[in-house]
C-alpha cells in the first residue's frame, strides 16, 4: 500500500516565460547544462528573429529538476519546426534524472503537435532514451586549459607554434573588445560566409547576442595594420569559453591569421581562469575538424534528433547532398551586397 512517505514523486512541468529567476537557478544547479541552456538565448533569439520561445522546466518533490529550452520556427513553405536549440550545437533536455528528461521531451512533442509543427529537433550532448535514432557525425571539440598558458604553449607541436609565430612576424595584431567591434567583425564575416556558400546571420542577431550576454561576450579581432581581416565571437558559460562564430578573409590565409587569433584568445582564457575552451562543432575529419584537432582539442559527442510529428508535404533544405552543394555554389556567385541583405532573411529559418 502506498503512503505519503513512499508514494513516487510525479514531476511538475511548467512553461517558462521569464528566464530571470527559476531558469537561471536550475541552469546553475545542473552540472550537465551547456551554453545552449543559458538564459540569454531566450531574449536574443526572440528579439532578433521573432521566433517564439517554448521553454519547459520541471521539478519533483525530491529536489530533482530539469529544463528543456526550445523555439518555434515557422518556416515559409516548409512548415513549423520546434528546435532545441536553433543556431547552436546543443540544447535538448537537461536533468540529473533520466525520467524527468523523458517527460520533458514528451511534453515538448505534445506542445509541438498542438501548434501544428512538422518536426521536433533536439540537439543533445548526451544520448536520449527515445525511439528515434540520432545522427552522430558532428562533434564538439574542446581543449582543456591550464592556468599557465606557457604550459599549454609547450604542449603544442612545432607546426602549430611556427604558424602562430608566422602570424606575429607578418605584422598582425589582436584586439579584444565587445559590441563596439561588431561592425569590423561583421564586415569580414559576411564576406567569408558568402565565399563558403552559406547565408549569413544578420548583424541584428549578433548584436542581440552581445547585448544579452553582456560582460560574458567578447569579440576578438585580428588586424593587418588598421584593417580587420578576421575575428571571432566568444561567449562564457561556467568554466568554459565558447566560440560559436569565427571568420578570416581567405586572401590573408598565407599570413596565418586564424592561428594567431585563436592562440591569443586561448591564452587570454587561461589567464582569466577558464578551464575549457570550446572550438564548436565540426563534422568528423573535415577541414575545420583538423584545424581544431591540431590544438589538442578532444571530441565531445553530439546527438542530433529529428522527430517527425506530421507528414512532410515539402522537404526542407538539408545541409547534406548534391542539392545543397549546388545551392552553395550559386550563393558564392552572388554579389556581396545581395548576400549581405538577403542572407539574414534566409538564415533565420535555417536552424542548424
Amino acid at each position: 500500500m502506498l503512503t505519503a512517505a513512499n508514494r513516487p514523486c510525479v514531476p511538475t512541468i511548467r512553461p517558462v516565460t521569464d528566464t530571470a529567476g527559476v531558469w537561471k537557478r536550475f541552469v546553475e544547479a545542473l552540472s550537465q547544462s551547456n551554453l545552449a541552456h543559458s538564459a540569454e538565448w531566450f531574449t536574443a533569439i526572440r528579439t532578433a528573429y521573432g521566433h517564439d520561445p517554448l521553454y519547459l522546466a520541471a521539478e519533483d518533490g525530491e529536489e530533482r529538476v530539469g529544463i528543456l529550452p526550445a523555439f518555434v520556427v515557422r518556416r515559409p513553405f516548409f512548415g513549423t519546426v520546434v528546435t532545441s536549440m536553433p543556431f547552436l550545437d546543443a540544447g535538448g533536455p537537461c536533468s540529473a534524472s533520466s525520467a524527468i528528461a523523458q517527460l520533458l521531451v514528451e511534453r515538448l512533442i505534445a506542445n509541438a503537435r498542438a501548434i501544428g509543427a512538422r518536426t521536433v529537433e533536439l540537439r543533445c550532448a548526451e544520448k536520449l532514451q527515445i525511439a528515434t535514432p540520432p545522427t552522430e557525425h558532428k562533434v564538439n571539440l574542446t581543449l582543456s586549459l591550464p592556468a599557465d598558458p606557457d604550459r599549454l604553449w609547450h604542449q603544442f607541436d612545432k607546426g602549430v607554434r611556427n604558424q602562430i609565430r608566422k602570424g606575429e612576424r607578418s605584422g598582425l595584431s589582436i584586439e579584444i573588445g565587445g559590441a563596439e567591434s561588431l561592425t569590423a567583425f561583421y564586415d569580414t564575416f559576411v564576406v567569408r560566409m558568402r565565399d563558403l556558400g552559406s547565408p549569413v546571420h544578420g548583424p541584428e542577431f549578433l548584436h542581440a547576442v552581445l547585448e544579452s550576454f553582456g560582460a560574458r561576450a567578447k569579440i576578438v579581432l585580428v588586424r593587418k595594420g588598421n584593417t580587420a581581416i578576421g575575428g571571432l565571437v566568444a561567449l562564457s558559460f561556467k568554466d568554459r569559453l565558447i566560440v560559436p562564430w569565427a571568420t578570416c578573409l581567405q586572401d590573408y590565409f598565407p599570413l596565418c591569421p586564424n592561428m594567431l587569433l585563436y592562440w591569443e584568445t586561448i591564452r587570454a582564457a587561461c589567464l582569466e581562469g577558464y578551464r575549457r575552451f570550446e572550438f564548436g562543432r565540426s563534422t568528423r575529419h573535415s577541414g575545420t575538424y583538423r584545424f581544431k584537432a591540431q590544438w589538442g582539442a578532444r571530441e565531445e559527442p553530439l546527438f542530433w534528433y529529428t522527430i517527425p510529428i506530421a507528414p512532410q508535404r515539402h522537404q526542407a533544405p538539408s545541409n547534406n547532398g548534391e542539392g545543397t552543394v549546388l545551392l552553395a555554389k550559386a550563393w558564392q556567385r552572388l554579389p556581396l551586397v545581395v548576400t549581405r541583405h538577403l542572407g539574414p532573411c534566409i538564415r533565420k529559418y535555417l536552424t542548424q
